[in-house]
């Protein structure tokens, strides 16, 4: 039996678009859980899924692909912000 996990982590080394959304975007894709760890409400990255396009502020980019997606402690959150990507 194999009980092993791997983790993947993407941190970027300095600010502003470096593509993190779409490298998370495409190794979402064989992942069990998506987990955002930092950040706010302040930047945004784009996914797209099936020819939608989906702008995410807070949401993990595994949520368009029905994951487990965690928002963790390190991430401020705004509660209106949330709900409205949540509907949409």
């Amino acid at each position: 039996m194999n009980n092993r996990s791997n983790t993947i982590g993407i941190i970027g080394l300095s600010f502003g678009d470096e593509g993190k959304g779409k490298i998370t975007d495409y190794l979402a894709q064989k992942a069990d859980i998506v987990v955002r760890f930092q950040g706010g409400n302040n930047a945004g990255h784009t996914v797209v899924h099936n020819n939608t396009t989906f702008k995410f502020h807070i949401m993990p980019s595994g949520a368009v692909l029905e994951k487990e997606v965690v928002i963790a402690n390190g991430c401020v959150v705004d509660p209106k912000v949330l709900l409205k990507e949540i509907e949409n």
